[in-house]
């Protein structure tokens, strides 16, 4: 297939910030390949704000790969189990969620390593953040370059020589109103994304939940209304 531009594959989840990475990187002239995960989460209405997503931005292609990871269970997003709702910020700091899904952006990448091997491309995009979500070891800039370093040793192109595999990750280091700023300026449309953990039937946001108590500290910090419904 010809491409006008460089190729990467770009995780998006229908959230906040997947949705300002893709913008990214578009922004950055890559011809981008989005994969979604229906891992058996709670809050699957994010799927459909990734559709959402793609559709607006503009993607080669939009993969959404089936892959239950409840059937492990282990979290409060893929489990029987509550999730936690109304937590103060010192609390979200502290320790490891039991949000956090077991090795998930380890997956999420080894797979997104996969497609962009047969796509020939060596940029892979993740919305991970250490600022808001510094309990979650696979969102720590430690894990990215030793995921990096995995990369370039696990594939043939990286054994020949012929390509480095590079992991990006535009929003390390960023607060959740510094993302919010960003994707503004990008054109990114926030009403389209959904980041509720525990949503409703009809998929309206909880408001109590860490991702939605994040998503309005970060709005109300930049000083815009979130139109998210």
């Amino acid at each position: 297939m010809q491409q006008t531009s460089k190729p990467a594959v770009v995780l998006v989840s229908g959230g906040l910030d997947s949705a300002t990475v893709l913008a990214i990187a578009k922004s950055e002239g890559y011809d981008c390949y989005a994969l979604s995960f229906d891992y058996g989460q709670r809050h699957r209405y994010e799927l459909e704000a990734a559709n959402r997503v793609c559709e607006a931005i503009g993607v080669a292609r939009h993969i959404t790969l089936p892959l239950n990871l409840s059937t492990f269970g282990g979290s409060a997003l893929t489990a029987d189990i509550d999730v936690p709702k109304d937590r103060p910020e010192v609390e979200m700091e502290a320790g490891i969620p039991i949000t956090y899904v077991p090795a998930r952006n380890t997956i999420f990448l080894s797979v997104a390593l996969g497609w962009a091997e047969v796509l020939g491309a060596f940029d892979i995009f993740i919305g991970v953040n250490a600022v808001d979500y510094s309990g979650y070891p696979d969102c720590r800039p430690e894990f990215i370059t030793q995921f990096e370093s995995l990369a370039n040793l696990a594939t043939q192109v990286g054994v020949e020589g012929t390509g480095h595999f590079r992991i990006h990750t535009p929003l390390i280091d960023l607060t959740k109103a510094d993302i919010i700023r960003r994707g503004l300026s990008l054109g990114v449309d926030y009403s389209l994304t959904h980041s509720c953990y525990d949503p409703d039937k009809n998929g309206h946001p909880c408001g109590h939940c860490d991702s939605c108590v994040l998503r309005a500290k970060g709005f109300a910090a930049v000083g815009v209304d979130d139109t998210h419904q």
